[in-house]
């Protein structure tokens, strides 16, 4: 099945009381049991919930995966994944990585005992020499957010099945549409389903796909034990939106890239950051790993002035300030204050993250519209 048939109908029956084509909002806590211990496969929300069954069917599918396991935000799936590990476990992550996934690395987790390491992935030699006798994740991010480094899944997950080590794969910027992290030997595919899968800025959710049976129950086990679930009308709207991920993700590639490629040609932009861009360092991995470039983008003002960086952004019109990603509407973001704030200052700056930078999720109007609206922000 091809995946915009999958993305329609994977994970998805018509209600069996109505022959409804949509899967109801099952709003319920609990079900009633003929006996104690004999139900129908559900018996309290928290554990399972028929919405919820069929969306972590349909994202399963969407991966090429065998479990779907949803949370109620993408860091509630990141910290499912950490609660595998114990004190003592070294982790190594990407540097260019989501602040949010870095704060609760460094900050929830590194008291306990865990070690981090964060290391510039383009360079597998980086990731080799971190990697000790104690190393048991590496977690990979890619397209990195906000930097767009690409990073090369396979070559990776190859030296982790060699060493025995996990390999998790942050699969947001991508989607599932770009690329299937799976199919190229990572252990397990995180989402914050809250962007493109959702798609429409209205639902907070996580999502953790996996082929690995052993897995799979250890974090099922943990979303029941720990309980940071996704509620059934949460489940409904991703199951919605996800029924239009094929269409959506192609004007956001289209778009991105029209947009990339009118920056680059820009006299006030230094520099641009997107892998659909000959001149991105890695264009050619890019282009055999992913099957688009995606809608995400950032840029730098020549003159690197913070206030003018500030005054671009504020003037924008079609784009709106705001944190988040991947909706349907276009969304400008300065991570430094704002997704990434959490980071150091001096850590941001050892990664390339300037207090200029300026991100883009590129959405799916008009592209001429986007332009002149950063043409008059920029002026």
């Amino acid at each position: 099945m091809k995946f915009a048939t999958k993305a329609i109908h994977a994970g998805v029956e018509p209600d069996p009381t109505t022959g409804a084509i949509m899967t109801p909002i099952y709003q319920t806590s609990t079900y009633v049991q003929e006996s104690p211990g004999k139900h129908k496969g559900y018996e309290y929300s928290r554990t399972h919930n028929p919405t919820r069954t069929a969306l972590q069917k349909a994202l399963a599918a969407l991966e090429n995966g065998k479990h779907g396991i949803c949370y109620a935000s993408g860091l509630a799936a990141t910290d499912a994944v950490l609660k595998l590990y114990k004190p003592g476990d070294e982790i190594i992550a990407t540097n260019d990585i989501y602040g949010g996934t870095y704060r609760i690395m460094k900050r929830i987790y590194e008291p306990f005992g865990m070690v981090f390491k964060f290391v510039d992935m383009s360079d597998l030699a980086n990731v080799e020499a971190a990697i000790s006798q104690k190393t048991k994740m590496i977690w990979i991010e890619t397209p990195t957010n906000p930097l767009l480094k690409i990073v090369d899944i396979r070559a990776i997950t190859s030296i982790c099945k060699e060493k025995g080590i996990h390999s998790i794969v942050d699969n947001t910027f991508a989607s599932p549409y770009l690329q299937n992290p799976l199919d190229i030997g990572a252990d397990v595919v995180m989402h914050s389903v809250t962007k493109y899968l959702g798609g429409h800025s209205d639902t907070v959710m996580g999502a953790l796909i996996t082929n690995d049976d052993e897995l799979a129950k250890q974090l099922a086990f943990i979303q029941n034990a720990s309980g940071a679930v996704p509620g059934p009308q949460d489940c409904f709207l991703v199951l919605r939106g996800i029924k239009t991920l094929h269409i959506r993700m192609q004007r956001h590639c289209e778009n991105a890239l029209e947009v990339a490629k009118w920056l680059e040609a820009h006299p006030k932009v230094a520099k641009v950051y997107y892998p659909g861009l000959p001149s991105h360092p890695s264009f050619e991995l890019a282009g055999r790993q992913m099957r688009g470039y995606g809608g995400m983008l950032s840029f730098e003002l020549k003159g690197d002035v913070y206030e003018e960086a500030v005054r671009v952004m504020e003037n924008l019109e079609v784009f709106s300030l705001g944190e988040s990603l991947g909706g349907v509407e276009s969304l400008c973001t300065h991570p430094a204050s704002m997704t990434h704030a959490s980071i150091p200052k001096e850590e941001r700056l050892k990664t390339g993250l300037k207090d200029t930078l300026i991100r883009l999720s590129v959405g799916i109007e008009d592209v001429e519209d986007l332009i002149a609206d950063l043409e008059q922000a920029i002026g």
